[in-house]
C-alpha cells in the first residue's frame, strides 16, 4: 500500500480534528504483515500543551459547571454509540493489535461497560457530613483534580481508554490522552463519538505520538493535575519522577508475573482450560497474565502432561482466522520474546509443548509459538521476569508454605489465582499472597469493570476500576462552617 493510500487518523483537540503542528506523521503497522496501513500524528509539545490550555478552558468553561447527571447524560450517549459502531470498532481494534476478532469483540463490549458503568455512577459519589464541636458545621466534598493526564498502552488500546477516562470525565475532570504510537486508532475514532454524544469542546483530547516525545512532554507538563499511567516499570519510573517536579499524584500499573497454583486436591478439568487461556490470551501481552504455573509435586506430572496435550493445540493465526491468539504487536516484542526462548532453551530448561501456527501466514509478521516449560528453575529469569508474550514457565511445590512462597518470589504483584477444594486453604493462601487480585478456582472476569484493580511491589500504585476508581481520580476538600 503506498503513503497515499494510507487511512490518515487525526488528533482531538478541543473539539477539532487536526494533524501534529508539525506536520511529522506516524505510521501504523499491521502485526500480521509488518507493513503500514495507516498514519497518525507524531505530536511533540507544542501539541500536548494546546490539549492541555484546551482542557483547562473546558474546566474553566460549561464543562466544568455541568451537573453530574449531565455528564452521566452524555456518557450513556457515548457507551450506546459505541456499541452502535461495534463491528467496526472491533474490527480496527483487531487489526490495530493482531487479536482475534473474538476478542477485539470482546474488548470493544468491555469499553461500551466502562462508560455505561462510569455513567450511572457519576452522581452517585458522595461526600461526608462529620460531627464535631457545637456550633460548626463541617462537610467532606469529593471534587475533581482539574486536568488528568493518561498515557494508555498498546496491549488493550479500547478497553484501557475507556477503564481510565471513563472515572476522570464521571467526576468533572477534563482529559489529555496520549495513546501508544503501536496502537490506537479505536481511542482517536471513539473520541469522535463522544463529540458526537455532546460532550464539550476540550473535555478530552487525545493526542497521539512517540512516547519519550509526546508522553514525556505530557508526564512533565505543569498543567495536569492528576496522572494515570500503564506501561513498563521502567518508563512508570520516569513518569512518576516527571509528575513528582510539580507534585503531581499518579496511578501505575506496570505489569506482572502471575502465579496461577494448582493443589493435589484441585478439580484439574477445570482447571486446564483456563490456566492454558490464561497465558495465550493475546499471546501473552496481557499485563494480568498467568505466566507461571505452579503445580503441587503429587500431580504435577500427571497436570503437566494434560497441560502439554492442551498446549500443542494452541493455534495461531490472524484476526479474521479467529484461532487462539495472534501475533505479538511489533519486531522489537517478537526479539524479546524469542531472546527468552532462546534463553531457556540453552539453560536447558525442558520445552514440553508448542502451539501450532495456522497455514498460509505472512512470514513478515511478528508471529511467536505459544511455548510451554516445565520445571523451570526458580531462579530463571523466565520464572521471574515479565516475558509480556505467550511462554508459560511450569514450577513444582512442596506444600502450602512453599506455594505461598514461591507465589511471592517475584518483584511483581498483580493477580494470583488458587486452585483448591479446600475452602479453608482458598481464604489462607489468598490473603498470603502478595497481590491485587486473587482469583479462587478462576483466572480473570471477562473486562471485570466493577473490580478495583491494581498491583503491589513492581506492579505499581493505586486502582483503576470499579467505584475505587471514582475516589483516585478525586480528592476532599474538608469546609468547615462556625455558626456566630
Amino acid at each position: 500500500m503506498s503513503e497515499a493510500q494510507l487511512k490518515t487518523y487525526s488528533n482531538l483537540i478541543d473539539g477539532k480534528s487536526i494533524s501534529a503542528q508539525s506536520g511529522r506523521s506516524l505510521d501504523m503497522i499491521d502485526p500480521c504483515s509488518g507493513r503500514a496501513f495507516a498514519t497518525i500524528p507524531d505530536s511533540d509539545d507544542v501539541d500536548i500543551n494546546s490539549a492541555v490550555c484546551a482542557a483547562q478552558s473546558a474546566l474553566d468553561g460549561s464543562w466544568g459547571r455541568m451537573a453530574p447527571v449531565e455528564r452521566s447524560r452524555i456518557m450513556h450517549r457515548w457507551s450506546q454509540l459505541i456499541m452502535e459502531n461495534f463491528e467496526e470498532l472491533a474490527a480496527l481494534e483487531s487489526r490495530d493489535t493482531g487479536k482475534p476478532i473474538t476478542a477485539g469483540r470482546a474488548d470493544i463490549t468491555a469499553t461500551a461497560r466502562y462508560f455505561e458503568f462510569y455513567a450511572g455512577a457519576a452522581d452517585k459519589l458522595h461526600g461526608q457530613v462529620i460531627p464535631y464541636l457545637d456550633g460548626y458545621s463541617v462537610n467532606v466534598h469529593r471534587v475533581p483534580y482539574g486536568v488528568t493526564a493518561h498515557i494508555i498502552p498498546w496491549n488493550y488500546p479500547a478497553q484501557q481508554f475507556g477503564r481510565s477516562v471513563g472515572p476522570a470525565l464521571a467526576v468533572g475532570n477534563a482529559a489529555v490522552v496520549k495513546p501508544s504510537e503501536d496502537a490506537c486508532l479505536t481511542t482517536l475514532v471513539m473520541s469522535q463519538l463522544a463529540l458526537e454524544a455532546g460532550l464539550p469542546a476540550g473535555a478530552l483530547n487525545i493526542v497521539s505520538g512517540l512516547g519519550d516525545r509526546a508522553g514525556a512532554a505530557l508526564a512533565n507538563h505543569p498543567g495536569i493535575n492528576f496522572m494515570s499511567f500503564t506501561g513498563s516499570p521502567r518508563v512508570g519510573t520516569l513518569v512518576q519522577q516527571a509528575t513528582a517536579n510539580h507534585f503531581v499524584g499518579c496511578t501505575l500499573e506496570l505489569g506482572g508475573k502471575s502465579p496461577q497454583l494448582v493443589f493435589a486436591d484441585a478439580d484439574l478439568d477445570k482447571a486446564l482450560p483456563v490456566v492454558v487461556k490464561a497465558i495465550i490470551q493475546h499471546a501473552g501481552q496481557t499485563c494480568s497474565a498467568g505466566s507461571r504455573i505452579l503445580v503441587q509435586n503429587e500431580i504435577y506430572n500427571e497436570f503437566m502432561t494434560q497441560v502439554s496435550a492442551q498446549f500443542s493445540k494452541v493455534r495461531v493465526g490472524t484476526p479474521d482466522m479467529d484461532l487462539d491468539c495472534g501475533p505479538v504487536m511489533n519486531a522489537k516484542q517478537q526479539q524479546l520474546v524469542e531472546g527468552f526462548r532462546v534463553d531457556a532453551t540453552s539453560s536447558g530448561i525442558e520445552l514440553l509443548a508448542e502451539g501450532v501456527f495456522a497455514e498460509g501466514l505472512d512470514r513478515s509478521g511478528f508471529w511467536v509459538k505459544p511455548a510451554l516449560f516445565g520445571n523451570v528453575p526458580r531462579d530463571h529469569r523466565l520464572a521471574c521476569d515479565e516475558v509480556f508474550g505467550p511462554l508459560l514457565s511450569a514450577i513444582p511445590f512442596e506444600d502450602e508454605s512453599d506455594a505461598i512462597k514461591l507465589a511471592n518470589a517475584t518483584d511483581y504483584g498483580l493477580v494470583g489465582s488458587v486452585w483448591t477444594k479446600d475452602g479453608n486453604r482458598q481464604q489462607r493462601v489468598a490473603k498470603r499472597m502478595n497481590c491485587g487480585q486473587v482469583f479462587i478456582n478462576n483466572f480473570g472476569a471477562g473486562g471485570g469493570v466493577e473490580l478495583p484493580f491494581g498491583g503491589m511491589k513492581k506492579s505499581g500504585h493505586g486502582r483503576e476500576k470499579g467505584f475505587v476508581a471514582l475516589e483516585h481520580f478525586t480528592t476532599t476538600k474538608t469546609i468547615v462552617h462556625f455558626h456566630e
